[in-house]
């Protein structure tokens, strides 16, 4: 992903924040109950229309100084790239349901039982194709305390975690457009699945590495 284009969200949010301002009630949705897409929480116009622009330019920001303070900031050449896209992929998402916030606001409701889980599945097939790109950080990707001592325990974990977010993503997606009533079930099944395999997964390499090199030396 080229770097203009995570800038290019940040100010496509100030934009449409600033054109629909004047048009936004004094109270605006901000939460959706999952159950029947109804609104549950309100915050003031203000906070509604700016929080998620402000967000997005903290990420554009943190962007550009991950690789500068990172001990290990050397290897984001090595995928810059996939870098960029899974934190422009995040700003997207996060774009796409800011949009959805201020229409919602302005009287144009869309399904959010399925529209965000549908968004949510998207971004994990994205991320996980992404994710054996990655090469070790601080800050980005699968970051256990296997992952992080074993540059090899990194790159199995990753080439591991991408194929389980692809198949998380798919079948969130298909929930979200077949059988939305269960799409929540889904989800967070899928996080709480997708979480902890990687995370034994990372530990059981990193064990069979230490087994390994334990009796040479």
């Amino acid at each position: 992903m080229r770097k203009w284009i995570p800038l290019l969200i940040v100010v496509a949010a100030f934009v449409a924040s600033a054109i629909v301002y004047p048009r936004l009630p004094e109270m605006v949705p901000t939460h959706w109950n999952g159950m029947d897409a109804q609104p549950d929480s309100w915050s003031s116009r203000a906070f509604g229309a700016w929080l998620t622009p402000v967000i997005l330019l903290g990420m554009w920001a943190l962007v550009r100084i991950l690789p500068a303070i990172d001990p290990r900031g050397a290897n984001y050449a090595k995928f810059g790239g996939a870098f960029e896209a899974i934190i422009g992929s995040l700003m997207l998402f996060l774009l796409g349901m800011h949009i959805l916030l201020l229409r919602a606001a302005l009287g144009h409701p869309a399904p959010m039982q399925r529209v965000v889980p549908f968004g949510v599945g998207i971004l994990l097939i994205v991320i996980g194709n992404l994710l054996p790109r990655a090469r070790p950080n601080w800050f980005v990707g699968i970051r256990t305390p296997w992952t992080l001592s074993s540059d090899r325990v990194w790159e199995k974990t990753h080439r591991f975690g991408g194929r389980v977010f692809v198949a998380g993503g798919l079948l969130i997606t298909i929930t979200a457009l077949l059988w939305a009533q269960w799409v929540h079930v889904v989800l967070i099944a899928v996080v709480l699945i997708a979480t902890s395999s990687v995370f034994v997964y990372s530990y059981v390499e990193w064990k069979r590495e230490q087994s390994t090199a334990s009796p040479a030396s």
